[in-house]
């Protein structure tokens, strides 16, 4: 397997190649700082910078089997990750953005992060308790107490913020097949955005609250799987103006994970080759 680490130019629809790499490499997040980007690899965080691109790895021992939901904090200090390396399934911690001692914040296993409030106080993650459906919780920085918002209407997954912090959106298959919903922070007011055949997974919206990126699988798929052909489509917030901006082999570890340029011009994902 090889993987392409790519960056799609809104206004232009250029595409930039980044890395290319033998292995899986995936779920490329944009560093705040706008410099460089964050990426996992055989239970490994690496660093990549822009402009000289190579896998630089980072120090997250012990948490050697980090998987594809990582993140990092709007002020570009801490990252985020979820690692199953206690061997009781994924669990969330974070750390300091330069390394340093891991604190775990999500209070059971299985717990996979998937976005980061605005305002830097909250993470959003799914996870599966008593042996139920997988559900989107809140839970502060700081970890404590887990606010559960979705109540077991299906699969839930993909939480991601929009810019203004006010709302979440994720994908769901409660209408029969995953599709993008959106709810107010505190849980309320869930909708499905829009209606199509497409199996819908991971929305993203832009710092600036114009564009909502996902990755469409075709109809049928069960899940989240890797190496299928699938589209990245971009539209606005609200569903329209729908657009298939991509289209290669991909799925699991694309676009897992928030990962917007901080300008909101530019989105990173990874493609897949045998």
């Amino acid at each position: 397997m090889r993987s392409i680490i790519e960056i799609f130019d809104i206004a232009t629809g250029r595409v930039r190649e980044v890395l290319a790499v033998n292995g899986r490499i995936e779920a490329p997040n944009w560093a705040p700082s706008g410099d460089w980007l964050l990426v996992n690899g055989e239970g490994r965080l690496y660093r990549v910078p822009l402009a000289k691109p190579g896998l630089e790895p980072l120090d997250t021992v012990p948490a050697d089997r980090c998987n594809n939901d990582h993140g990092i904090s709007p002020d570009g200090s801490v990252i985020v990750m979820s690692s199953h390396h206690e061997g009781q399934g994924s669990q969330v911690y974070v750390m300091p953005v330069a390394g340093g001692a891991l604190r775990k914040v999500s209070p059971q296993a299985p717990s996979w992060w998937h976005g980061w409030s605005p305002d830097g106080t909250r993470l959003a993650y799914v996870a599966a308790r008593g042996g139920g459906p997988v559900d989107v919780y809140t839970i502060a920085v700081e970890g404590g107490e887990e606010t559960r918002l979705t109540m077991g209407e299906g699969h839930c997954d993909g939480p991601d913020y929009s810019a203004d912090g006010a709302s979440i959106y994720y994908n769901c298959d409660r209408s029969g097949h995953a599709q993008i919903w959106v709810m107010a922070a505190d849980g309320t007011g869930q909708r499905q955005v829009f209606e199509d055949d497409q199996v819908n997974w991971f929305p993203h919206p832009s710092p600036d609250g114009r564009h909502l990126v996902y990755l469409a699988y075709p109809p049928g798929t069960l899940g989240h799987p890797a190496d299928l052909s699938v589209a990245l489509v971009l539209c606005d917030p609200e569903g329209g103006n729908r657009r298939r901006v991509r289209e290669f082999t991909g799925g699991q570890g694309t676009i897992n994970v928030p990962s917007w340029a901080p300008d909101s011009t530019a989105f990173a994902y990874v493609r897949y080759e045998p």
